[in-house]
């Protein structure tokens, strides 16, 4: 199941679209086979996105690491008017993104990189859903190195099931990061970090 975070050129194509909702504005993803939550809204990605549209300020400039078809990063773009920049290392992920883009009309980069390999910038906020099943290591060096692309003050949001491991990979990031949960839904954590 970690086809996702890999590229498997050999899956069958079956586009289809999924609709959001927040307020006034109406936004429309494709999505398709070989990507993650591919035939509804992931319940932790919609949380991470409207519990920072809650808490954060609009005109940040952040990078989505890891963005799959751009749910998140083209929703901040939308609604709370960010400059964004989406990574990820899945090139159908990435192609679904750039049509995203365009369907819903937001001005974002993306950019196909392994992590944080082509990420040249700094951010005022990084937001990812990251890649669990890639395993615990690769997950902490997702969230961990993130302080390298943060600008002073910058913020690093995330989400995480707490039966896939929050409470250890808190620990974990607590010895670079102050750390605080935000919200609480139906086992997932929103965890914001800023660096100590």
């Amino acid at each position: 199941m970690a086809h996702y975070f890999t590229n498997e050129n050999n899956i069958k194509s079956e586009i289809r679209t999924i609709n959001y909702i927040n307020g006034d504005f109406s936004l429309v993803f494709n999505t398709d086979n070989g990507v993650f939550s591919k035939n509804h809204l992931d319940f932790g990605s919609r949380l991470l996105l409207e519990t920072i549209i809650k808490n954060c300020e609009p005109n940040k400039k952040i990078l989505d690491v890891y963005c799959g078809y751009g749910f998140i990063g083209i929703s901040l773009a939308k609604i709370l008017n960010y400059k964004v920049t989406m990574i990820d290392n899945n090139k159908r992920a990435l192609h679904l993104t750039q049509m995203n883009i365009k369907k819903n009309n937001v001005d974002a980069v993306i950019h196909e990189s392994s992590g944080y390999d082509k990420v040249t910038e700094k951010y005022d906020m990084i937001v990812t859903n990251p890649p669990i099943r890639a395993g615990k290591k690769i997950v902490l060096e997702i969230l961990g190195k993130a302080k390298e692309f943060l600008n002073i003050n910058g913020e690093l949001w995330f989400v995480i099931r707490k039966d896939q491991g929050a409470k250890s990979i808190a620990e974990e990031l607590k010895k670079i990061y102050n750390l605080e949960i935000v919200e609480k839904s139906k086992g997932f954590y929103i965890f914001r970090a800023k660096m100590c």
